[in-house]
Parts: C-alpha cells; sequence; structure tokens
C-alpha cells in the first residue's frame, strides 16, 4: 500500500482549453498559459516534422496514433496502482502488461504521494500542466513522470523529458513554497526492461526557458 500525504496546500482546477489552435490553461486569476508540453513540442517540431516525411504520413499517423493509446492506457494503470485501486488489467494488450509489471520495479520504490495527476502552473515561468506524480523516490521528493516507448531511449535523446519534469517542479515550489529538486523517468519500453533516469531539475532550467522563448517570439 502506498502513503498519501494529505496536502496543506489547495491547488487550482485550471481551466484547459484549445485558444487559436493551441493547448492552454487559464488560472483563478484569469491568466492563460500556454501547456509544458506544447511549448516544448514547439523546439522538436522541425525534427518531428522530418521523421513524418522519412516514414510517411499514413505510417507516422497509425505510429502516432498507437504511442498515445499506449502511453494512456500505461499511465491510467500506474495511477490506479499508486492510489492503492484494483487493478484491472484487461485492457492492457500482452506487451503492454508486460511493460507495466516490469515497471513495478520501479513504481516500488514511490512513496509519501502528494499529488497525482495535479494541474500546476508558474506565473514566473508563464506555463502550466498537468504532472503525474509528485511523491519521494527512494525516500527523496521528486516529480516523477511515466513515459511508453517502443524502444529504449537515450539520455540525449529526451532532454525534453527532463524539462517538464524541471518545469514542474518550479511550478509546485511556487505554488507550495515546497522545493523539489529531483526529477525521475520511468520509461516502460515494449518488450524490454523499463528505463530510469534520475536528474537534478537545474540541470534543465535554462533548456527550458529557452523552449519557452522561442515559443513566444514564434508560435
Amino acid at each position: 500500500m502506498f502513503t498519501h500525504i494529505e496536502e496543506k496546500h489547495v491547488f487550482p482546477q485550471l481551466m484547459r482549453e484549445n485558444f487559436e489552435g493551441k493547448r492552454t490553461y487559464v488560472t483563478e486569476n484569469g491568466d492563460r498559459y500556454p501547456s509544458i508540453t506544447t511549448v516544448l513540442g514547439y523546439k522538436i517540431k522541425p525534427a518531428i516534422k522530418a521523421w513524418r516525411k522519412k516514414v510517411g504520413e499514413q505510417e507516422a499517423n497509425k505510429i502516432s496514433r498507437q504511442s498515445s493509446v499506449r502511453g494512456t492506457k500505461i499511465h491510467g494503470v500506474c495511477e490506479d496502482y499508486l492510489n492503492n485501486k484494483e487493478l484491472d488489467t484487461e485492457m492492457l494488450s500482452f506487451v503492454e502488461e508486460d511493460m507495466f509489471d516490469n515497471m513495478r520495479l520501479y513504481l516500488d520504490k514511490i512513496n509519501n504521494i502528494h499529488a497525482i495527476e495535479q494541474f500546476l502552473y508558474s506565473d514566473h515561468l508563464r506555463l502550466a500542466g498537468q504532472a503525474d506524480c509528485i511523491a519521494e523516490f527512494d525516500g527523496k521528493l521528486s516529480i516523477i513522470d511515466f513515459k511508453t516507448s517502443a524502444k529504449r531511449k537515450t539520455k540525449s535523446y529526451i532532454k525534453n523529458y527532463f524539462a517538464q519534469c524541471a518545469g514542474y517542479a518550479v511550478m509546485f515550489e511556487e505554488r507550495t513554497g515546497i522545493p523539489i529538486t529531483q526529477s525521475v523517468i520511468i520509461i516502460g519500453v515494449a518488450n524490454e526492461e523499463p528505463q530510469l533516469f534520475v536528474e537534478h531539475r537545474d540541470n534543465y532550467t535554462d533548456y527550458l526557458l529557452e523552449c519557452r522563448d522561442l515559443y513566444e517570439n514564434n508560435a
């Protein structure tokens, strides 16, 4: 059983909207901030465009759709697991069920959970989003993100993952006054052992700000 910490701070329920074709969040003060995933995605847009051209639009759409569906299902079962709910794995394929079972090796290092799927925003960053998990990992308070992949990732390939966690850490500290410096990425890999990456938040804040400025100046 995972322990859940009763959070003393009340987090706002942000309103999520599509504004001028972009995913945004509206705060309780009426400020509208772009989604952190949208901002980070803008940075790698040329690379995604080149990949789609290489594999063809039809194949790219198929791969993207499969990846999105798998990610949603794995996120859901991870969330239920951490919330101490009875697991319903019938919706998972054999590969997905194996992926989740392997991820438990790292999920079981999580405890003292502060929040799951928590809306956050930062006036300083001018960004908003929804963090997968805020909890202790191996005893240290962390921003924890769950990902899935058809193949193993290298650290250099997932800078956006670390920047996303860095953003959530800044948002959480701004809302609560509690600093979080550790970012944890758990990646379920099809037909492979899961991957674990642990990084310091401050190693990716400059990159995050670079992405934000690029988005604000060009999007």
